[in-house]
């Protein structure tokens, strides 16, 4: 048995070189890109924190939306503020408009799915309100349409994508940029950016505050 087990081994040992290669060059990738990040990004991070702030201290909400794994963004970051991030503190007023699959199919079907996050904005949505609106590739029809609506509706637009999305940018207040072309870079960006926007603003509006015993 311990032979087999021995030879087991030994058959796997080229593949899991390769593997191991590989995995070494995707995460050494993954590193230069928040590196780049952190030069491209920092100001902007920070000003997109001080406009959520100013809304929360007001009384407004913030929203979030995107598609596929920016909607996987919209929830986790809506869950930071909700529930907490680093720090014991009160609830903020966080909302991602991906979860309701109920109003997403409604919407869906008697709207079409570019009004999926529009139609929702039209009900929630006040002056003094932020959405925070994550595309990718800043070319998906139904994060666009939300964005109409919230200026519309007196909102602050902050808008997350890529390099691909320099045209989707012009039409938010605020622009969150991972600088590559690489879906996965820019997705590891924006809950990079996504992660740095929760601590700031609970560093902001509880600054007293002591971190969070993880259960």
């Amino acid at each position: 048995m311990k032979q087999k087990t021995a030879a087991k081994r030994r058959k796997r040992t080229p593949q899991n070189g390769w593997l191991e290669r590989d995995a070494r060059a995707g995460l050494r990738a993954a590193g230069r890109s928040l590196v780049r990040l952190e030069r491209h990004a920092t100001r902007a991070v920070a000003e997109a924190a001080e406009a959520i702030v100013a809304s929360l201290e007001s009384g407004g909400t913030i929203y979030f939306c995107g598609n596929g794994g920016s909607a996987a963004d919209a929830q986790h970051l809506a869950a930071e503020l909700s529930g907490r991030y680093l720090l014991e503190r009160p609830a903020l007023a966080a909302v991602s408009l991906t979860t309701n699959s109920s109003v997403l199919t409604a919407i869906g079907n008697d709207f079409g799915f570019e009004r999926v996050f529009a139609r929702q904005l039209e009900g929630v949505g006040v002056a003094g309100d932020v959405l925070v609106a994550i595309s990718t590739s800043g070319g998906s029809p139904n994060v666009v349409a939300a964005i109409e609506v919230a200026h519309q509706q007196g909102m602050t637009v902050i808008g997350m994508t890529g390099l691909k999305g320099r045209d989707y940018t012009a039409l938010c207040d605020l622009a969150l940029i991972t600088p590559s072309d690489s879906t996965p870079r820019v997705q590891e960006g924006h809950i990079a950016m996504g992660h740095v926007l929760c601590e700031l603003v609970e560093r902001a509006l509880f600054p007293a505050r002591k971190k969070a015993v993880r259960r």
